[in-house]
């Protein structure tokens, strides 16, 4: 059966210029495995979007980041009318982005996770809220967006008042120091272990996705016994948040221990993204990857 799949793209969020990279490709995968592609640039206007989705395509392949896209509401939506999408249902979706939900549900499946505390906007601009150095990032954003460390040598947190980029409260997180780590999991398999190496203080938004930003290292050169841990503890997460599709999970290795930071159910689809990379380590070309997606799409009806 010649499928026709809706790509969905864009969005309104912090994350849309790397959407519309990952839908793109995204969408010449699918047209090159013989699929008929749409590809659809989601706007903040959901009359336009359903609009686009009549007569209801196959399958919609949901390559949104970010808010809205990628945290359970376009998935509620596609769920109500009863078209099947890629990647994790709107339960899911929505764990993940809120990371202090999923933290704690990491926490009591067994996974470590770094200390943190919720805090209030004048909670930290009044002072620090443990001992530096510490991590500030948003409750529900990806892709490091809005992501800050704060160093011992700081003079102080990098904004005040008048330029604070958050919303009413933020994660307070123990910086982790080591090696960072990411395991991609699809259908439940863990796929490879990749080291990310950068310049940059940590792995923020432009170690992402500058170029010469970052450098991939695959598989991770660590002992066999952490490796094998890394890709334990992928699925696992994978499997506690109750993720479909394709994730990836960001750790954090300090030489004894293996921390989690982050699970993404919407990782970046281009053919040098960390989830088509490690694919391609084991054998599965970007437009097998981008088709089996498509092949095991659902919906909740």
């Amino acid at each position: 059966m010649n499928k026709n799949v809706a790509v969905l793209m864009g969005g309104w969020s912090a994350e849309r210029e790397v959407s519309l990279v990952s839908g793109a490709a995204v969408t010449n995968g699918l047209k090159a495995a013989g699929f008929t592609v749409t590809a659809i640039d989601v706007q903040r206007d959901m009359g336009a979007l359903l609009t686009r989705l009549f007569p209801k395509p196959d399958v919609v392949f949901n390559a949104l980041h970010g808010r809205f896209g990628e945290d359970g509401c376009v998935q509620g939506l596609l769920d109500i009318l009863g078209i099947p999408y890629t990647h994790s249902g709107l339960l899911a979706s929505a764990l993940a982005m809120d990371k202090p939900m999923s933290k704690l549900l990491f926490e009591q499946a067994g996974i470590r996770v770094a200390e943190h505390v919720i805090a209030s906007r004048e909670q930290v601009l009044s002072g620090d809220m443990m001992e530096r150095p510490y991590v500030i990032k948003p409750t529900n954003e990806g892709s490091s967006v809005g992501v800050h460390v704060v160093m011992d040598r700081d003079n102080d947190v990098p904004f005040d008042d008048l330029s604070w980029p958050y919303g009413d409260h933020v994660m307070i997180e123990k910086f982790i120091p080591g090696r960072e780590l990411t395991v991609s999991v699809m259908g439940g398999r863990p796929l490879a272990v990749t080291e990310i190496l950068t310049g940059h203080k940590f792995y923020d938004y432009g170690a992402k996705y500058e170029d010469g930003g970052s450098r991939h290292v695959i598989p991770a050169d660590i002992d066999r016994d952490v490796y094998d841990e890394a890709m334990r503890i992928a699925a696992l997460a994978h499997n506690v948040l109750g993720c479909r599709g394709v994730s990836r999970a960001d750790m954090r290795y300090d030489g004894e221990t293996l921390v989690m930071l982050e699970v993404n159910t919407q990782p970046g689809m281009t053919p040098t993204s960390l989830a088509p990379e490690q694919a391609a380590h084991v054998g599965i070309s970007f437009e097998q990857l981008v088709s089996w997606l498509v092949e095991h799409a659902e919906c909740d009806q």
